[in-house]
Formats: structure tokens, sequence, C-alpha cells
């Protein structure tokens, strides 16, 4: 199916739309901010807003926005492009966002952090390596649904560095193998940590980054024989994670990012800020 003829006319263009809530959008609006280019940032919480320098010229909004509200959204905010830098596990976001470019029009470009596994490994020149290549320590699953249908966690020692929306998925686990979390510092988190049957004893909330030090340190506490983790790059602290797993001789199973088909996307600042210079230009 095409897309639908555009609703905007060219008098109501001129912002870009920046989906943000993680440390990649952050460093895209401060660049956007000394340009001086009109800008929109959507988050989803009240904690997201202090990414995001104070500027003449860019403005947050807070709160989920579905298709209906997006259509208001666009036409309030003059949106001319659309600038993805959600998080890799955003799915649903992202499919809203290119399903309402296709819809209306509007360009769109997906910004997203490397994988961990395209980075050089001339990048971390003090650090031992990284044992991308170990399969005995490094197990990649296309899903938690795969690991849950899998054996791996039974009568193991698990860190879950997943996010707290997923938590709930390993509730049935929880008298099959010791399950500690690392959530975020937030009562959303905690609440939702508790209502999977974490208890406060198996719970730590810390907002990255996280040192290898520190991360090292919690491993040893809590005795962790396995790490399930994202794929989520340096940003989200996997580069330590596979450190300290090399170190410790700990087996971590990486879970995919979701495959979604991004009508154009790129790991490269300045390709992102051409892209607006040249949508907010025409």
């Amino acid at each position: 199916m095409g897309c639908a003829k555009s609703l905007l006319t060219s008098s109501n263009k001129g912002r870009i739309w920046l989906i943000g809530g993680t440390q990649e959008s952050a460093t895209l609006a401060k660049i956007i901010a000394q340009e001086q280019w009109p800008c929109t940032i959507s988050v989803t919480t009240e904690a997201a807003m202090a990414l995001y320098p104070p500027a003449p010229l860019l403005r947050v909004r807070v709160g989920k926005l579905d298709a209906f509200q997006l259509a208001q959204f666009l036409q309030s905010e003059s949106i001319c492009a659309i600038l993805d830098a959600s998080h890799p596990y955003a799915v649903e976001v992202s499919k809203l966002a290119i399903a309402t470019a296709c819809q209306y029009q509007i360009p769109y470009l997906r910004y997203e952090r490397p994988r961990l596994d395209l980075i050089p490994h001339a990048d971390y020149p003090n650090f031992p390596d990284l044992g991308l290549e170990n399969s005995q320590i490094f197990t990649c699953l296309d899903s938690f649904d795969t690991l849950l249908r899998s054996e791996i966690l039974t009568g193991q020692r698990v860190l879950l560095t997943v996010g707290y929306r997923t938590l709930v998925l390993f509730q049935p686990w929880q008298d099959k193998c010791t399950l500690f979390a690392r959530i975020l510092p937030s009562v959303p988190a905690l609440e939702a940590a508790l209502a999977a049957g974490f208890t406060p004893d198996r719970l730590i909330a810390l907002r990255p980054p996280v040192s290898l030090d520190l991360e090292r340190s919690l491993w040893q506490q809590w005795q962790i024989s396995l790490v399930v983790t994202k794929a989520s790059g340096v940003a989200g602290g996997e580069d330590v994670k596979r450190i300290v797993a090399s170190e410790l001789g700990v087996p971590v199973v990486v879970i995919d990012r979701p495959a979604i088909e991004y009508p154009q996307q790129t790991s490269d600042v300045a390709t992102a800020m051409e892209f607006c210079r040249q949508h907010l230009t025409l």
C-alpha cells in the first residue's frame, strides 16, 4: 500500500521531531540547539526531560502519543522531518513513527547507537579483548521468548539488566532459579520489579553508566553465575558487561535487537545533522 498524500502544507512546516529519551537523543539535541534549529523532542517520562539543554528553539513534550494524537501533534508543531533516536528496543514508537512518516509523507531517519560488534576494537585501546567471538561465554538469542522456552536459566544465579518492563516475563522463573535485577531508580521500575516477584534484597537501582569496578563488584557480591542483557551497545553498558564476563568467566546471554525495516538508518551524527539541515531549508 502506498503512502497517503501529505496533510501538511509547506506553510506550516518547519520543526524537527526528535524522538528522544536516550543519551543519543541528548547528543543530537545539543547539536541542534547549537545550530539554532527549531526542534520538538518527545519523551515518555518527566525524568527524561533532564537530558536536554534549555534552548530557545527546543521544546520537550512529555507523554506517549497514539495515532490520533500524532496527527494533531504534527500539525500543531509544524513537523517537517522525523529524527528517531528512541531506544533500540522501543519497537512500538518506531513503528508508529514510520507509519506516520509514510502516511503524511514526512522524511524519516532512524539514528541508532552502533552495535557493539560493529565497533572497531581499536576504539578500546585500554580494554581487554571484548570476547565477541567467545561462544562459550557469550550467547546471542533473537528474543526473550527463545530464552524463556529454554532451560538456560534453570538453577542459575541470574542478573537481569533488561529494563523493568521486561521483568514480568521472568516471574514464572522465580522458583526455578535465583533472579536478581538492576533497574532504574524510579517508582515505576521498583513497582514493576516487586510485582514480578523480586524481593528488595535482589534489586539494585542504578542509573547508567555503571563503572567497570562497580559492575564487577556487584556480580561478585551476588555470586552471579549468568547475566541476561540486551544488545544495547556502549551507551547501555554492554561493553562493560562483556569485559567483566571475560574477567570472571561468567556466561552472558545477549538478547538481540528487534528487527525493524527502517526507511533510512544511520549511526553517524554528521549524517543525522545533514538530514535536519536539508529538510529545514527546503
